[in-house]
């Protein structure tokens, strides 16, 4: 744990991190992974499952039927059901509402423009399952590609050591209606979805969050195949001021922290006093005998930073600067930073809105940007999950009135071809 100043330039260089850094090592591993998915298929897939995840899983295991609903349900605690019941709901509202309609004008010379919105045809979800069972991101990448009409909707999670699928994912995939479900994970997964296997036909996009191995394959795999993003460490900062409580701005650094060896926690107050209290806090705490304690405890070491500000416009920075992936407003004036934002993944305001809220119940999507990548890109949402194209139809009178300027303009960039396709309509 660490306390620094807004105004220290080295210390919040050192906050900022910027992008996906894979090592040579990681790199050079997840590219013998996926030629050998690439070259071998389902063979290189049970090879790399039963060294990672289930020492005797089989081929007869790969593809997992997806259960009645009904009977997917019985298998789990009926409240952690309902759990997952409320999260649908509330996730499908969300992302209804940012359906967008095709554009279709017309100009006064007859010359027609429109652009339109389609699904794409087959989407990856991946669902991580090391550390955790997380049947919160079978939700948050299926129902959005539903929503969005996708044809085929195939999700990637990798099994148990017993070899098989939690029945809460099981849940999860026939709750929202997946087509296709496969006991795989890590980079072998990731690369069968690209490259395709006898058993997994190839998608064109793969999205969700995933450890170092699925996120370095996602990036390897860029361009042959679509992905959402490079998912990191998870991250968390909270703004908070002097009437901030202590105990819930600690309760947001050590919920981020549980996540990953790798995650960042900070918050920037210009308060001191809060500051010293959140520190105290959490000395006073034996994180180390939490559930998950041993990953909280490093965390809290080497990556959880509290900063101390001179002005609101320090704050802004020091956002700016960390780009947070979950940012907390535990604030009086909420509506000043939310007018005045930037570089965030998501924002939970006030202290009635725990980041928890985002991961399970809210209707937001979860899978977000990380490492510094929210100056650019943003969460998840109905976008992802369909492609856009333009439809230009010119009059006779429109084409004849361009010719002239769009000869002129191809002859300029040297490109004599296209001045000629545009003269032939000055000579019809």
């Amino acid at each position: 744990m660490k306390l620094i100043r807004a105004d220290d330039v080295s210390e919040m260089t050192n906050l900022r991190r910027r992008g996906w850094r894979p090592s040579k090592e990681l790199s050079a591993e997840v590219q013998a992974i996926l030629e050998a998915v690439e070259t071998e298929g389902d063979g290189a897939l049970i090879r790399y499952t039963r060294r990672f995840d289930a020492p005797d899983f089989t081929m007869a295991a790969l593809r997992v039927p997806i259960p009645m609903l009904s009977g997917a349900r019985a298998e789990i605690p009926a409240q952690v059901a309902d759990a997952i019941e409320l999260a649908r709901a509330r996730i499908l509202d969300f992302h209804e509402r940012q359906k967008e309609k095709d554009i279709d004008y017309a100009q006064s010379d007859g010359t027609r423009y429109a652009f339109r919105h389609e699904p794409l045809h087959g989407v990856a979800v991946y669902a991580p399952g090391g550390r955790a069972v997380l049947p919160s991101s079978v939700l948050m990448g299926a129902l959005p590609a539903r929503l969005a009409r996708v044809e085929r909707v195939v999700l990637l999670t990798p099994p148990q050591r017993d070899g098989k699928i939690h029945p809460a994912v099981l849940f999860a995939a026939s709750l929202c209606e997946v087509d296709e479900l496969y006991a795989v994970g890590g980079a072998h997964a990731i690369g069968a979805a690209a490259f395709g296997t006898h058993t997994i036909a190839p998608v064109e996009k793969i999205v969700g969050p995933g450890n170092s191995y699925v996120t370095e394959a996602k990036r390897q795999l860029y361009g042959i195949v679509g992905i959402d993003g490079l998912a990191g460490p998870s991250e968390v900062l909270v703004v908070a001021d002097e009437d901030a409580s202590s105990e819930l701005v600690v309760a947001e650094l050590l919920a981020q922290a549980e996540h990953d060896p790798e995650a960042r926690v900070a918050v920037v107050s210009e308060s001191r006093a809060l500051l010293m209290s959140c520190a105290q806090l959490i000395e006073a705490i034996e994180v180390v005998k939490l559930p998950r304690g041993e990953i909280i405890a490093e965390v809290v070491e080497r990556g959880c930073v509290l900063v101390e500000a001179r002005s609101k416009g320090e704050i802004l920075a020091t956002i700016s600067a960390f780009a947070p992936e979950h940012l907390s407003l535990q604030v009086s004036d909420p509506e000043f930073f939310l007018a005045n934002l930037r570089h965030v993944g998501a924002v939970f305001v006030g202290a009635n809105t725990p980041v928890a809220c985002g991961d399970y119940l809210a209707g937001s999507n979860h899978v977000l940007p990380t490492s510094g990548a929210a100056r650019f890109s943003s969460g998840l949402s109905l976008r992802d999950f369909e492609r856009t194209y333009s439809v230009v139809w010119n009059s006779e009178q429109r084409m004849r009135r361009d010719a002239g300027a769009l000869a002129a303009f191809a002859s300029f960039e040297g490109l004599e071809a296209h001045a000629q396709s545009a003269r032939m309509h000055l000579e019809s």
